[in-house]
């Protein structure tokens, strides 16, 4: 008999098998290209197309599976990787698994976990990080949660009275939301709180922003950097400029001008513990900058050009960015980053799925080689390789410039499909060219 389980319910065997509780064999029955361009870890492939004759005996050569073994078959939208299963039931296979919707479930699988901060002064109001994790692409949002009481600041998102209508008592902002907006409203439901405003780092360009969407669900003010008006921003948001603060129940959210992995990046620092960077600073590497920028000087995305919107820079305004403001905040600051590394054969590096991602910005100054680099050397290693660009990244930018949007749910799925590709690889060989 085939079981047939959701995309969440595989991410817990994953977990379950990474601890030792279960074994089994993912088999992946797309097409080779696909299978190599982006994969669950550790996923064995076998080619598959339906209402084609099944050959068990090719099929057990090539995975070295008997039917003895556990399997769970997987595919680009769940529908041949079910036909799939029944053939290897029909051929005496008892323990076979089919994961809902294939890779594009696998898409929308996410983690929520909170960020450990530094401690704080007793008096301090009551601050909360939670990171919410989209295990398959590595990307990283964020909900920040303070008390209900607000404080002194440039501006205050929420002036709902304590015993407002939806019965919350404490206040709380979500950063880099994507399309998935339900988990932040999960997030907050959590702890007992209510989203007063919702915030981008930058304009994205790996995967879908949901973050006007959600600030529209929910009524509340949307924030975009101020210099994303430069940017020809199609949408309405609210500007916030370099230094200045939202309060989020007595606790300062303080916008610090980064540019360079775009003109528009900002990084958001979180009452003095925690420091949101979006693609400027990982946790191992900094951010790529030519996505916004062309290699030869031009802006891609808008006519014109300086002769200094290059790659080359942008990499000079990273530099300035990560030194001159980030790497000047306290060595116990956590560094919590939009994305963490998903290779195409779905391995994370150093980041655990359901673990916190995040370093401190004494880790970064000391463990992150590149940081130690000399201005001209920075942007020398940082533009010398390209590394490969995240797919249909354009269409991904234009749709978060709020210029273009997917006709339906299908085409959004497809436009963001694969890992994210924002970091820098200084150190790898140069990719093939993919444009």
């Amino acid at each position: 008999m085939v079981e047939t389980i959701s995309a969440d319910e595989f991410r817990d065997r994953i977990d379950a098998r990474r601890r030792g509780d279960r074994s089994f064999t993912v088999v992946d029955t797309r097409p080779e290209e696909s299978f190599e361009g982006w994969r669950v870890a550790d996923a064995v492939h076998y080619f598959y197309k339906p209402f084609h004759e099944f050959d068990l005996a090719d099929f057990e050569r090539e995975t070295g599976l008997s039917p003895d073994d556990s399997v769970v078959t997987l595919c680009a939208k769940g529908k041949a990787s079910d036909d799939f299963a029944a053939e290897l039931a029909a051929a005496g296979y008892e323990d076979v698994t089919v994961v809902a919707d294939g890779m594009r479930g696998w898409s929308a699988v996410y983690d929520r976990t909170d960020v450990p901060l530094p401690d704080a002064p007793g008096d301090a109001p009551p601050l909360d990080l939670v990171q919410v994790q989209r295990r398959a692409k590595g990307c990283l949002g964020y909900l920040a949660v303070g008390g209900r009481e607000p404080g002194e600041a440039d501006r205050v998102p929420s002036d709902a009275p304590a015993d407002d209508a939806d019965g919350t008592d404490r206040v709380a902002v979500a950063i880099d939301v994507s399309r998935h907006g339900d988990e932040w409203v999960a997030a907050a439901a959590e702890r007992d709180a209510s989203i007063a405003a919702v915030l981008d780092t930058h304009v994205h360009a790996d995967h879908l922003s949901g973050g006007r969407a959600l600030a529209d669900d929910l009524g509340v003010p949307y924030y975009l950097p101020a210099a994303a008006a430069d940017r020809d921003v199609a949408h309405a948001f609210e500007p916030i400029g370099r230094n200045e603060t939202l309060d989020v129940g007595g606790v300062d959210l303080k916008a610090l001008a980064t540019p360079g992995h775009t003109d528009d990046g900002a990084s958001y620092l979180i009452g003095g513990a925690a420091v949101l960077t979006g693609d400027t600073l990982f946790t191992e590497g900094v951010g790529r900058t030519e996505l916004q920028f062309s290699a030869g000087g031009g802006d891609e995305l808008v006519a014109g050009g300086d002769g200094d919107d290059g790659a080359a820079g942008a990499a000079r305004r990273l530099y300035d960015s990560l030194h001159g403001t980030l790497l000047a905040e306290p060595d116990d600051v956590a560094v919590c980053p939009g994305h963490f590394a998903v290779a195409n054969d779905g391995t994370t590096g150093g980041a655990e799925p359901g673990d916190p991602v995040f370093t401190t910005v004494g880790d970064a100054r000391r463990g992150i080689e590149v940081l130690d680099l000399d201005r001209d050397d920075f942007v020398d290693r940082i533009t010398r390789t390209l590394p490969e660009k995240p797919p249909n990244y354009e269409s991904v930018i234009a749709a978060n410039r709020g210029v273009e949007s997917p006709p339906d749910e299908t085409a959004a799925i497809e436009l963001e499909l694969g890992p994210n590709r924002c970091a820098a690889e200084p150190d790898a060989e140069p990719a093939a060219d993919d444009d």
